[in-house]
């Protein structure tokens, strides 16, 4: 009883800290600390302690990612120092519009997500060209965050054919296809995208109508009176990213995003060198921020890995794993719930699987089914305050403040997706 409470009150303390912008390198390990001592985890000694269990979560992160955040944030600075965010964006204002800034930054994320380039690095990539289509639009900028999570963490992440590792876990379990179930797939997707962007436009209107508008800030890309490059060549890059991503994505998995982000790098660098503005300045920037992100997500990634040793978390897994009912909505119900508890929506799925594939595929469940709702469900409680992904685009690449920007984020991020999980719990039901 003390762990769960320990465990359930860490969360939820480490959810108030984030909203209330305490710094994550403290608030963090905390939490974990509240955590570990109500579970009788030692903090220094035995073969199992705190600091060792931290520190395992925090450096694997960094481990698996650092040359992805790297590359990312160079790739987005690039973009910003070279004026190609700016031509690419003021492109797309004089063919779409104005009003249609935010759509433009979700299509954006969107492709590039739906090509294999990770949720992370799409915020780094997509960030300058939201700052200027925000800029010239004139909207407000706390609802950056927002957009660039919508268009990569709801309708493409998990959705069928996506290669996303959300929608790849469940194939080593289920014995599927990353196309499992892909008609109620569509529509659900097709539902998300549509709800979701009516939504998030509406949020935007409402704080408009209150007066709120685009406020520039000490530090933001300054639009030189200079020659921008040419639009076409600017989109170049992103393309190259894409490309490369999705032409490796099969023989080298995650590291695909290392040659991706290289050769986009790479790319801007020759196309556009006679138009960069101060390189040194926007490489500098550019492994600061690096460095900042991934520090942040791993401190987050620290907390779940002490939550993942504590007795009341192997409590809550067999007993969200072994719920009555309906076996979709028990798997929903369970990966849901553990993806919030780890703040991650593979983590969820990975912790979930091995129990909850077994059991229901024992019990008749269509393997196509388990897969989609297990992907879909992933997806929602994931983004919960502390979440990595949450933590990076709002802190990190925006610089936002949570109290600002996160609502909007939880509305098309957390009640989108559950609201598509019923949708197709309802249609498998049919």
């Amino acid at each position: 009883m003390l762990s769960m409470i320990g465990l359930v009150g860490g969360l939820v303390l480490l959810i108030i800290l984030t909203l209330r912008g305490m710094n994550l390198f403290i608030s963090a390990p905390l939490c974990a600390v509240v955590v570990a001592l109500c579970s009788g985890i030692p903090l220094f000694t035995g073969e199992v302690n705190f600091v060792a269990a931290y520190m395992d979560g925090f450096a694997s992160f960094v481990a698996a990612w650092f040359f992805m955040f790297l590359l990312g944030s160079m790739f987005g600075k690039f973009m910003e120092d070279t004026g190609a965010a700016d031509s690419v964006a003021q492109w797309i204002i004089n063919k779409l519009g104005r009003k249609q800034a935010v759509l433009a930054v979700v299509l954006a994320c969107a492709i590039l997500t739906y090509g294999g380039v990770s949720v992370f690095v799409v915020a780094f990539s997509v960030y300058p060209m939201a700052l200027s289509l925000f800029k010239d639009a004139n909207l407000p900028r706390r609802f950056i965050p927002a957009a660039l999570a919508f268009g990569s963490v709801t309708f493409t992440m998990t959705s069928a054919g996506s290669p996303e590792i959300q929608n790849w876990i469940p194939i080593k379990y289920l014995g599927t296809s990353p196309y499992a179930a892909w008609e109620v797939s569509l529509v659900v997707a097709v539902l998300m995208a549509s709800f979701g962007y009516w939504w998030l436009r509406k949020i935007i209107n409402r704080a408009i109508a209150n007066g709120e508008k685009f406020e520039a800030r000490e530090g933001d890309p300054v639009l030189l009176d200079r020659k921008l490059p040419r639009p076409i060549l600017s989109l170049i890059p992103l393309l190259v990213v894409l490309g490369l991503s999705f032409s490796f994505h099969d023989t080298l998995a995650q590291n695909a995003l290392i040659v991706a982000l290289l050769g986009g790098v790479i790319s801007i660098a020759i196309i556009n060198f006679k138009h960069f503005h101060r390189p040194q300045t926007a490489i500098s920037e550019a492994t600061t921020g690096a460095l900042v992100a991934i520090g942040n997500t791993a401190a987050v990634v620290g907390f779940g890995s002490i939550a993942k040793i504590t007795p009341a978390f192997d409590t809550a897994v067999t007993a969200m794993t072994n719920l009555p009912g309906n076996e979709l909505v028990g798997a929903a119900v369970a990966v849901s719930v553990i993806a919030g508890l780890t703040g991650s929506a593979s983590g969820g799925q990975a912790i979930a699987l091995p129990e909850v594939g077994p059991h229901y595929l024992q019990a008749g469940v269509n393997p196509d089914q388990l897969h989609r709702i297990v992907s879909i469900s992933s997806g929602a409680l994931d983004s919960l305050p502390h979440n990595g992904y949450v933590v990076t685009t709002i802190r990190a690449i925006c610089n936002e403040t949570h109290s600002a920007a996160y609502w909007a984020v939880a509305a098309v991020t957390v009640v989108v997706p559950l609201m598509g999980l019923a949708v197709a719990i309802g249609l498998f039901m049919l």
